[in-house]
């Protein structure tokens, strides 16, 4: 279902994902052939909807970029990229560098791929991307720049290693929660035996990304992100690849697992294993603060707004795991109609049997309307008294929606304005300790 609302977007454009995903990337620099204002603009959004991610080793207001002028739309920008990556390789130390064009050199038709060429003459690692920002949102910027790595950089391999594999689908920036999420996920990947090759982590190197063409698999912790680079990785080296639904909590957390391991011919015992250490060890935790749970009446509705990764993670989460009552879902992104069935099977089949209404809308004033035409204000059509005691868990955008219905609320999804993320990720079977946390700290905020 596509939405042309566009104030307070939900999402950076292609370029803006390319770029956040570029430098995320290690000893990778990005250079923009693109508009002056195109790299400020989307830095400073990215600090009001990121967490406060910084620019890194060369993001930001430090990318170089051609900051093409009006003559430049007149008879070409190709020289001046040219002079701008021949300065950039000078000045800026890198493995690789990557041209990222904007909406203008898209339009007028720079082929940057000669620019390209000419420097993969010289020896240079340069390699391009198309990334104008109406070729899509950021989360699509994501998969146009990991499939140009796929199709342009990663070396060609036909012995595969059986236990190596590539992690996809956590897109950087888009959720503010990346390095902890990928880390999460690798660190379980591991335990199973696994050469985990996760691209944006302090353990990833770009030999490691360059050589990735030698995985067996290329595991996809979204059905939505990351599937055309996972597409790209099989068209180009041959590495097949699996969805799964991004996993939060023990109960998601194990199938998961479960399907990597059937993918991956990993003998049963050894998952078991796995899960009943985690699932225990989760356990440990969750029972030590169940008491104040059952004596304070911690358990809420719940309204739940986020991408395609998050909504449905967080209301099966929500529903399954953390025995909360999730009445409505809101996803944020524009997926089609033949999609939206992907998404409505995980809040169709949650164990607890809750009944949850999905609706899709990328308009923040909007959500408070839906929420209404589900439960009226002023009427008892959901409720005997109210909508409460409810939490709404989603973007800072929520914030005000849930002080209108009298929610508390936390920002899990993007835009992330109001906290600082560091290392903190809700993956998993950690990620989701830390999730029970930080809900159950703002409710215990307001004794």
């Amino acid at each position: 279902m596509s939405n042309s609302f566009i104030e307070r977007p939900r999402t950076f454009c292609a370029l803006g994902g390319a770029l956040l995903t570029t430098s995320a990337l290690p000893g990778v620099v990005p250079i923009m052939h693109a508009a002056m204002g195109c790299g400020a603009s989307i830095y400073w959004n990215q600090y009001g909807s990121t967490g406060y991610l910084g620019a890194g080793y060369c993001g930001g207001l430090a990318a170089p970029s051609s900051n093409i002028q009006e003559k430049d739309v007149v008879f070409g920008g190709l020289d001046r990229l040219d002079e701008q990556v021949r300065s950039t390789i000078e000045i800026i130390e890198g493995g690789l560098y990557v041209i990222l064009t904007g909406c203008t050199p898209d339009i007028i038709g720079d082929d940057i791929n000669s620019v390209v060429r000419k420097f993969q003459a010289e020896g240079r690692n340069v390699i391009g991307a198309e990334t104008g920002g109406f070729r899509g949102d950021g989360y699509a910027g994501y998969d146009i720049v990991l499939s140009a790595l796929a199709n342009a950089f990663v070396t060609p391999s036909a012995h595969k290693k059986a236990k190596k594999v590539n992690l996809l689908g956590v897109v950087p920036g888009q959720d503010a929660f990346w390095r902890g999420n990928l880390l999460k996920l690798r660190s379980l990947l591991e335990r199973l035996g696994l050469e985990v090759n996760s691209f944006f982590t302090e353990y990833d190197t770009l030999d490691s990304i360059q050589n990735s063409g030698n995985s067996s698999l290329t595991i996809l912790v979204s059905e939505f992100f990351g599937l055309k680079a996972a597409k790209a990785f099989e068209s180009a080296h041959g590495i097949p690849y699996c969805e799964n639904p991004f996993p939060i909590g023990p109960a998601a957390t194990e199938i998961f697992l479960r399907c990597v391991a059937d993918r991956l011919r990993i003998p049963r015992k050894k998952v078991d294993s796995l899960i009943i250490e985690e699932t225990r060890r989760y356990f440990r935790y969750v029972e030590r603060i169940a008491d104040a749970y059952n004596d304070l009446d911690w358990q809420r509705y719940a309204v739940v707004v986020g991408d395609a990764n998050y909504a449905p993670a967080l209301t099966k989460f929500a529903a399954d795991d953390l025995g909360w009552l999730p009445e409505l879902m809101v996803v944020t992104t524009s997926v089609s109609e033949e999609d939206e069935p992907r998404i409505e099977r995980v809040v169709n089949t949650l164990t607890s049997g809750c009944a949850v209404r999905v609706v899709y809308e990328t308009d923040p004033t909007e959500i408070k309307s839906h929420f209404w035409k589900y439960a009226p204000r002023g009427s008892d059509a959901l409720h005997q008294d109210s909508f409460s005691p409810a939490f709404v868990i989603g973007s800072h955008l929520e914030r005000e929606f849930a002080a209108d219905i009298g929610a508390e609320h936390l920002t899990v999804s993007f835009p992330v304005g109001n906290r600082v993320v560091m290392n903190r990720g809700y993956a998993c079977f950690d990620g989701s300790l830390s999730l029970i946390e930080d809900l159950l700290s703002v409710i215990a905020a307001q004794r």
